[in-house]
């Protein structure tokens, strides 16, 4: 008998109107031809232009004119080349010459799915049997590109769902990037780029003990000039810069909601979108408690796992992830340590689950296979939907199987406490298969979560609906727990 699981009424769609001002650059020819014709115009000219763009776009976005200084700052080196004084400019053309380096970008035009739900970090003013939630999304836009928007929300004592509106605006984070690397812990770092070593001696022979992106740039570029010939080497050594570029850190206003902050690709490795953040509460043995997220960040042509951690989800900290086990998709770190190491869930085949521990959060070696695809819906692949859940029958983990017609569908599997690479049982029969309802979208019949909770004795799993919009289920969490040991493994 299947279990009884309870779909939510709750469809979280695209919203067209969510858009960001992004900084638009089209080659730095135009760029000059522009700065030189909004030089030449007079001030009559700059009050007729200007004035009604900040009176339509100050109702789209929050403080436009900082948005547009802030896009015209990052042209400094162009005014200098033209032999411009961008210091002594009149602040109203130095906002015009900014509009023309701004774009709209609709950050959820295509989709909105993959949703990973977890405890907000403030429980004041609750009623009992309230939660308040945080959920984050794989946001889609304009040209297939992906980002991680969030939503809030309060789960009632009934685990109905409510979803707060969002707001008004949509911000872009101040990005910081790391302003000094350390030879040894960065190059420790680099061996999964898996360059010869005579070549990665070779940039190392180059740098200092303590070095600066610049440096690096510089010592690549140079390599890359004498190995001119060999084209996979001169790709790995670009890879080696986007290692670098890869580790920032981002800070949102104090004065945005959550669903005005979105994550969007900022670093070479991320450039064609960032993808399936899976968000835990993670709780260290002395108490101090973190949100973390692994995801996959994609350049084109080959993705690189990746994390994140927060605190309060205004700053927000991103660093790879290496080794022999951070490979392909998939990574889903445990909400705690195991017998003192850091573990975590992976897919590093593509169809296999696996599981790894490490003493360091960022490096992965020996994976070994956890789960192999056993029932026929999961025979194509299985994957995990998101961190284990703690109960006291063992580590719930949501899994998804992919079968017949490449229909995505979501089951669960019971782990042992102290054990995890001890397999309980696991579902014999999907949770949730799509319905009439929910196999249309940009890819059909896919069901797939990126983290779930529990609250109030139930299951509560977001997930996304055939890669388009989301919604929520619910199930008995004892009933579910029952189930799976009844199927065993």
């Amino acid at each position: 008998m299947r279990l009884s699981i309870e779909r939510h009424s709750n469809r979280i769609s695209p919203d067209l109107k969510r858009v960001v001002a992004r900084f638009f650059f089209n080659g730095e020819a135009r760029a000059k031809a522009i700065i030189q014709r909004v030089v030449s115009m007079s001030e009559q000219e700059i009050d007729i232009v200007i004035t009604p763009i900040l009176r339509e776009f100050s109702k789209r976005h929050r403080n436009i004119t900082r948005v547009f200084e802030r896009h015209a700052d990052k042209l400094k080196v162009l005014f200098h080349a033209l032999e411009i004084n961008y210091d002594t400019m009149d602040l109203k053309r130095r906002l015009l010459i900014g509009s023309y380096f701004t774009n709209e970008y609709s950050i959820e035009s295509a989709a909105f799915f993959n949703p990973s739900l977890i405890e907000d970090v403030d429980q004041s003013g609750l009623e009992e049997g309230e939660k308040r939630v945080i959920l984050s999304f794989r946001a889609v836009g304009e040209g297939h590109i992906s980002s991680i928007a969030f939503r809030r929300g309060i789960i009632n004592k009934n685990n109905q769902i409510d979803l707060v509106p969002a707001g008004n605006y949509v911000d872009e984070a101040e990005i910081i990037r790391n302003a000094e690397y350390q030879k040894s812990s960065f190059f420790q770092n680099a061996v999964s780029i898996k360059l010869p070593d005579s070549v990665m001696q070779e940039v190392q022979d180059t740098l200092e003990e303590k070095f600066d992106y610049v440096a690096l740039k510089r010592a690549i570029r140079d390599m890359q000039q004498r190995y001119q010939e060999d084209h996979l080497l001169k790709k790995s050594l670009e890879r080696l810069l986007w290692l670098a570029d890869a580790y920032y850190e981002l800070n949102f206003s104090l004065d945005t909601d959550i669903s005005d902050r979105v994550i969007f690709p900022y670093s070479e490795a991320e450039s064609r979108g960032i993808e399936d953040a899976r968000f835990v509460k993670y709780t260290s043995e002395d108490g101090d408690v973190k949100y973390y997220a692994t995801y996959t960040a994609f350049d084109g042509i080959t993705i690189q796992p990746k994390l994140m951690m927060t605190r309060d989800f205004y700053n927000f900290k991103i660093m790879p992830l290496y080794g022999e086990g951070a490979q392909n998709k998939n990574l889903a770190l445990f909400p705690r340590k195991i017998n003192g190491k850091y573990a975590m869930i992976s897919r590093i085949d593509g169809f296999n689950n696996y599981i790894m521990y490490s003493d360091r959060i960022t490096i992965w070696e020996n994976p070994q296979i956890l789960q192999t695809p056993k029932h026929p819906w999961e025979f194509v692949q299985i994957g995990n939907c998101g961190s284990p859940i703690e109960t006291p029958e063992g580590w719930l983990m949501i899994t998804h199987g992919v079968g017949p017609m490449r229909t995505y569908c979501i089951g669960a599997s019971l782990l042992d406490l102290d054990d995890p690479t001890i397999e309980i049982g696991r579902l014999r029969e999907p949770l949730l298969i799509p319905n009439k309802d929910e196999r249309e979208g940009y890819v059909p019949n896919v069901l797939y979560s990126c983290g779930s909770m529990v609250h109030n004795d139930e299951l509560i799993i977001p997930y996304g609906l055939s890669d388009y919009a989301s919604s929520f289920a619910t199930v008995n969490l004892q009933n579910l727990l029952e189930k799976i040991k009844e199927d065993g493994v």
